[in-house]
């Protein structure tokens, strides 16, 4: 299970430059321009991947090397990783090939994944002294990123089959925006607040409020508003959590779990 968990961490990256080259069909940025949306960041957000890709490889390194081979915290984590990993794989070509349905079940299931893996290494970190940098924040950071990815993806969803009003897309938004505050805020508090977390989804959030301030579309004002009202709180979450656990920031909090 360590192998594939290498694996897909090598595949990932690979997957991404042949949908970026159009091997599967156009490409995200390409779709993601044919469905806009309240949610949507700006396109340098997504640059984001590049960072989450080289994380992900070197823990599918570090995690593989013979002298963890008998961790009982990274063999737990294991499957959940690999599938996270191979889901994100596969959900790459799925949005390109327009398979959008199916394509949600795969982010969410990603999602899942990589954050039972991340509620794990919460649980765990006295026992593992090193995850902070080489497990905690490559996984952390890609759950951060699909939380909000995943929910961007509800809405393209909701537009490229037209399930509810494209011209007027506020009202369904709010209600998503909500959901996904609910979702970061109580994911955060799970993990004792995450700055590794918290800060892939800000990134995001940033991109969101940019995208949306500039956009002019109907209600696109406000939702940038409730994106940089959910930076605030996730971010003042996240600070009162590493102090009110005595962990400063996450370098330090492996004294602490």
């Amino acid at each position: 299970m360590r192998l594939l968990v290498l694996l897909f961490a090598i595949a990932m990256p690979v997957v991404a430059w042949l949908t970026e080259r159009g091997t599967f069909g156009p490409s995200s940025a390409a779709v993601s321009a044919q469905f806009p949306n309240l949610l949507l960041p700006a396109g340098w957000a997504f640059s984001i991947w590049g960072v989450i890709f080289v994380f992900d490889l070197l823990y599918g390194m570090w995690q593989a090397g013979s002298s963890r081979r008998d961790d009982a915290t990274l063999t737990h984590i294991a499957p959940w990783t690999a599938a996270g990993f191979a889901l994100t794989t596969a959900w790459m070509p799925l949005f390109s090939m327009g398979l959008y349905w199916l394509n949600l079940i795969v982010i969410f299931g990603a999602l899942a994944c990589l954050l039972r893996a991340a509620f794990v290494l919460t649980d765990d970190r006295q026992r593992l002294p090193q995850q902070w940098l080489w497990a905690w924040t490559p996984i952390s950071l890609h759950a951060g990123w699909l939380s909000l990815a995943a929910f961007v993806n509800i809405a393209q969803v909701i537009v490229a089959y037209r399930l509810l009003s494209t011209t007027d897309m506020l009202r369904w938004s709010l209600i998503l925006f909500a959901v996904l505050a609910i979702v970061l805020l109580a994911v955060n508090h799970r993990m004792r607040g995450n700055a590794d977390y918290a800060g892939a989804a800000t990134w995001g959030l940033i991109g969101v409020y940019v995208m949306q301030s500039d956009w002019g579309v109907r209600g696109a004002v406000t939702a940038a508003w409730c994106a940089l009202v959910l930076i605030v709180a996730l971010v003042g979450q996240t600070v009162y959590l590493r102090f009110k656990h005595r962990g400063g920031w996450v370098t330090d909090a492996p004294d602490h779990a």
